[in-house]
């Protein structure tokens, strides 16, 4: 917000102010991590980092002797760095690292409640937000000293901030019961994923066609059968290659030999000990049993330059689809093509992240995502589709069942979680006929649909109340949000108060 627009809309008696003017900006300290403890001790104080503000905080402590800025709980800090960067946090007493600035002010001038308000709108972080950095995102004091900002009367700034409160706790309400409907919305879901690949869901299904259904070891013995038929028609398709290849005089390389389907070790009662009992007609497996072998992406780089062909990476995985918006792009050769090219069906993978819950996140491919490729962080999965449905998997991986399976893999201390090709063959799962698949997928598409549709729901209701907080801190700070008194004494006469005192000392 620039200072016309402040002045234009500031009630008579509020002032405007640069910000190095009013507020000092502090950074913090630290010693060296070897001096870091984990428990309170004497000697010691806490070290607050950003992360102490979040969910997941992990109490640090040094000795106090060793840190030279330090906070009380009244004290409102600003995230100097990366991810975190221009987040308020307030709240938290003892010694505060470099990566957190303390905010610095009278008295007098400001409420402490009322900056930790003021400094989460676009007052501040736009300008904030406007720093550039070629490596890290951050500030330095004298970049963000010239932000202007609104100043009321200090009785005014008490009304603003309880009135504030008041409107929040309000809108904070509401925004629980939301968020309280989206969890027991995700557990239903697991729940209903559950029973489908358990069987509950199709048992009417399979009470009704009883004709249709076949022993567990015959649909095993057939899944080997087709398995080893789509490795001769492999090698037949090759072969025929080979002779067009040969016959016209070998021109270019010779057609690659397609390799063995890998043979993976049989199933074992240990392996499944512990797993829910399934229906009959039903079989524990191997996910590489009925997948041809999974492959990698691409490691090409890619640019945002519209030219050569489209490549999907992990932030195109969403919600079980292919988001194709924020694509990057290269130039391959036909061969590379023919490497990396997808097929109506195939599975698209997570396989490499620094978050556990990304890793193993699927999508399915669809026609019109064929003319792309993909890039390495992705594995493609190809069902053998004379044996199990791509939406049977797809859905599959998005359960409890698996998702723990894929996290056990993935899960790595080095800060880079990571499932390999081999891992994701092992994967145990549930298998069933074709038929019985597909009444799976009609009921799940019926009930999901409806899910879909109320998260959908609550999903705007919680941008709504986005929204409605960012217009309340709006009005609170263009002097709409309360009434403004006369009687106050005006924040340029506190100013000029404030000015003489500094003089006079």
């Amino acid at each position: 917000m620039n200072e016309e627009k402040i002045d234009s809309t500031v009630p008579n008696g509020w002032a405007i102010e640069e910000l190095g003017d009013v507020l000092i900006v502090q950074g913090g300290s630290q010693p060296p991590k070897s001096e870091f403890k984990y428990e309170p001790s004497d000697g010691y104080i806490r070290l607050l980092q950003i992360r102490d503000f979040g969910d997941k905080p992990v109490p640090t402590f040094v000795p106090v002797d060793r840190v030279t800025k330090f906070c009380k709980k009244e004290d409102v800090l600003i995230a100097r760095y990366g991810a975190s960067l221009g987040r308020i946090v307030t709240g938290m007493e003892g010694a505060y690292n470099v990566a957190l600035a303390k905010v610095i002010t009278s008295p007098e001038l400001f409420n402490n409640r009322y900056l930790f308000y003021l400094l989460q709108t676009s007052i501040f972080q736009t300008s904030l937000r406007m720093i550039s950095r070629s490596a890290q995102n951050g500030f330095a004091k004298h970049e963000i000293a010239r932000v202007k900002l609104p100043i009321p009367p200090f009785k005014e700034q008490l009304r603003i901030v309880e009135k504030i409160e008041e409107l929040f706790s309000e809108l904070d309400a509401g925004i629980s019961s939301l968020k309280k409907a989206q969890a027991q919305l995700k557990t239903y879901r697991q729940a209903l994923l559950k029973h489908a690949f358990e069987g509950k869901l199709t048992a009417d299904w399979r009470a009704a066609n009883a004709d249709k259904l076949e022993p567990a070891d015959v649909l095993l013995e057939r899944i080997k059968a087709e398995r080893e038929a789509r490795q001769a028609e492999a090698m037949l398709s090759w072969q025929t290659e080979v002779d067009v290849w040969e016959t016209a005089g070998k021109p270019g390389k010779k057609p690659r030999k397609p390799r063995p389907m890998k043979v993976l070790p049989p199933l074992t009662e240990e392996e499944t000990a512990g797993s829910p009992e399934l229906p009959a007609g039903w079989a524990y497996l191997k996910l590489g049993e009925i997948i041809d072998d999974p492959n990698y992406g691409t490691s090409k780089k890619c640019t945002y330059e519209n030219e050569g062909v489209g490549v999907l990476r992990i932030p195109n995985i969403a919600l079980g689809k292919i988001d194709p918006e924020d694509l990057k792009y290269a130039n391959f050769d036909d061969e590379e093509i023919s490497k990396y090219a997808l097929q109506t069906g195939d599975i698209l993978i997570i396989r490499s992240n620094g978050s556990i819950s990304i890793v193993g996140k699927s999508a399915l491919v669809e026609p019109r995502h064929e003319h792309f490729l993909y890039a390495g962080y992705l594995i493609r999965l190809r069902p053998i589709s004379k044996i199990v449905r791509a939406s049977f998997i797809q859905q599959l991986l998005s359960s409890h069942a698996l998702r723990n399976q894929i996290e056990r893999k993935a899960k790595s201390t080095s800060g880079v979680n990571n499932i390999n090709s081999g891992e994701i063959q092992s994967l145990i799962i549930p298998i069933t006929t074709l038929d019985e698949q597909t009444e799976i997928k009609e009921i799940l598409s019926s009930k999901l649909s409806v899910l879909d549709a109320i998260e959908q729901t609550i999903n705007e209701n919680l941008k709504k109340s986005e929204a409605l907080r960012q217009s309340i801190l709006k009005q609170a700070f263009s002097g709409q949000l309360v009434s403004q008194n006369p009687n106050d004494e005006p924040a340029s006469v506190l100013l000029e108060r404030i000015k003489a005192e500094k003089v006079a000392a």
